[in-house]
């Protein structure tokens, strides 16, 4: 984002702290990305989504209460306010701050959704299933930094990429997943507790899709060494890349990695290097993997 979208962000978070009676003074952001984050007094996070995100926002909400609810260490909704509130399509919701924190270990993230899949599916509110391209086409669409044919082969890729979703072979069975399982949404917090963030994409689907997030960290990315994953799969019980559908699901996380890069690039151009550099990747242009020098984006 840039100083525009942090501009909007915090005119939507006043109008949202007003409505609410929410002292929202001196709010620090902490994050501009998919969504804005901000620490405000109290010991309170205030997370404001991108337009279109209201219901969303709303079973984030209620996964959050769920998960605490049911023992699983996670970020906690603030109770006593309703949630989310709805300022001109965009959602703001308001949270615990946790402790110090770092983020998860590999070792870490296989406890956090080993306790999570083995929960059962929720009852009391709609959960939805899985969707791995949500929001894909809409990033492509809007990503200003992409010339007409890297805009058209990313749409075809994507059309290639549901199409091979839709014959993924059988595997483990669908349960709770969070749908964004990678080291940075699971933290390590200073009073010893490995917390889930980032719950919004939280569904019901193949397990393997989360599993793949640690891969592709290893695989793709070489942001873990060997151990690591090892030490991830001999706890959480299964290595996914032994599955015959992984390929497809780590190309589909390649892809949505390289759309997030596109997305930030329209946002702030200092960022072009990144979109060229991902897509160059996964067009076949740039050698095998793991493409080690990805940065992160925002």
């Amino acid at each position: 984002m840039t100083g525009e979208a942090e501009v909007a962000a915090r005119a939507t978070l006043h109008e949202a702290s007003r409505r609410s009676r929410i002292d929202a003074a001196n709010a620090e952001l902490i994050r501009l990305g998919e969504n804005a984050i901000f620490r405000l007094p109290a010991g309170m996070i205030a997370r404001v989504t991108r337009p279109g995100q209201v219901q969303v926002a709303a079973r984030e909400v209620n996964v959050a209460r769920w998960l605490e609810a049911s023992g699983i260490p996670a970020v906690q909704a603030i109770s006593g306010v309703e949630q989310p509130v709805d300022v001109d399509g965009r959602a703001v919701t308001w949270w615990r701050e946790l402790p110090p924190h770092q983020h998860g270990t590999a070792l870490q993230v296989a406890g956090a959704l080993r306790r999570l899949h083995d929960l059962p599916i929720p009852t009391g509110f709609e959960l939805g299933t899985i969707d791995p391209f949500v929001r894909l086409t809409e990033r492509i669409g809007r990503a200003s930094v992409l010339s007409p044919d890297d805009r058209t082969w990313m749409l075809d890729h994507l059309t290639e990429l549901k199409g091979r979703y839709a014959e993924l072979p059988p595997g483990l069975p669908h349960c709770v997943v969070h749908g964004d399982a990678w080291v940075g949404n699971v933290v390590g917090t200073s009073d010893g507790r490995a917390v889930l963030l980032d719950l919004e994409r939280c569904s019901v689907g193949p397990p393997e899709w989360d599993l793949t997030s640690t891969a592709v960290k290893r695989f793709t990315l070489g942001g873990i060494t060997i151990d690591d994953y090892q030490a991830f799969t001999r706890s959480y019980g299964y290595d996914v890349t032994t599955w015959e559908g992984f390929e497809t699901l780590r190309d589909i996380r390649e892809f949505r990695l390289t759309t997030m890069a596109a997305q930030v690039a329209s946002e702030n151009p200092a960022r072009r290097d990144e979109i060229e550099r991902r897509l160059a990747s996964i067009r076949g242009t740039r050698g095998s993997r793991p493409w080690t020098d990805w940065q992160p984006v925002p």
